[in-house]
């Protein structure tokens, strides 16, 4: 179907009025459906975007529940294609990036807010559970980020000897073990205790230290270790 000259002239208007707008205005005052709009120009160039940016923000709730929703459930969306997942998922890669210390802000240890804002940004929101492995150095640096499982909506495979066989493989010295809990209960499960102190024992033979079991759960946290539930 051909786009009407007087109908790109409009959206080409809207889109310029928008962005002086957004120029002049504290960063904080768009609502979310005018900032989702805006962010959206840049992957749909010839598209009203505004329609489809009130949809997203209806059904997910907020910027946050849309850049955090599974690609499948994103589908269902009215105007949503691939062009637009793949924009969403990058910047979803892109913000979780900005929270992992780099080598020279130091150790992880020393930058835990960051590690655990890390954590949920790439899995405390998700559908389904997963599991990550951050492994670390002598030096508590991290060489190597790992997401191993993906199960269902309340259960993810947890295999001691796959972890134990990475650590060689890698190198490395200790590892952070973050799991997330869709339902929203952080508190962990008897399988959750009693698989993390046989990865504990298993990884204590190969004289790896388990720092912590972090799950996460959107924007709450329980850790094994602050909870004496790791020596």
């Amino acid at each position: 179907m051909s786009i009407k000259k007087e109908d790109i002239n409009d959206v080409t208007g809207h889109r310029k009025r928008l962005k002086e707008t957004f120029a002049k205005t504290p960063l904080g005052s768009f609502y979310d459906y005018e900032l989702l709009e805006l962010i959206l120009f840049y992957v749909l160039p010839r598209r009203d975007t505004k329609s489809l940016a009130k949809r997203l923000v209806k059904h997910f709730g907020s910027v946050k529940g849309i850049f955090y929703a599974d690609r499948i459930e994103l589908l269902e969306i009215k105007g949503v294609g691939p062009e637009v997942i793949n924009f969403l998922k990058a910047m979803e890669d892109f913000f979780s990036r900005i929270h992992m210390p780099s080598i020279n802000e130091g150790t992880l240890l020393n930058n835990w807010n960051s590690v655990i804002n890390y954590c949920t940004l790439t899995i405390g929101f998700k559908q389904q559970e997963f599991l990550r492995i951050l492994y670390l150095n002598r030096k508590n640096l991290l060489i190597a980020d790992e997401l191993m499982q993906q199960g269902t909506i309340d259960k993810v495979a947890i295999y001691p000897r796959e972890i134990v066989k990475n650590c060689i493989t890698k190198s490395a010295s200790a590892i952070i073990m973050v799991h997330n809990h869709p339902s929203g209960d952080i508190k962990p499960s008897n399988e959750d205790i009693i698989v993390t102190e046989k990865i504990a024992a298993a990884l204590e033979v190969i004289g790896v230290a388990l720092h912590d079991h972090v799950i996460v759960a959107q924007d709450k946290h329980y850790s094994f270790r602050a909870n004496g539930m790791l020596n």
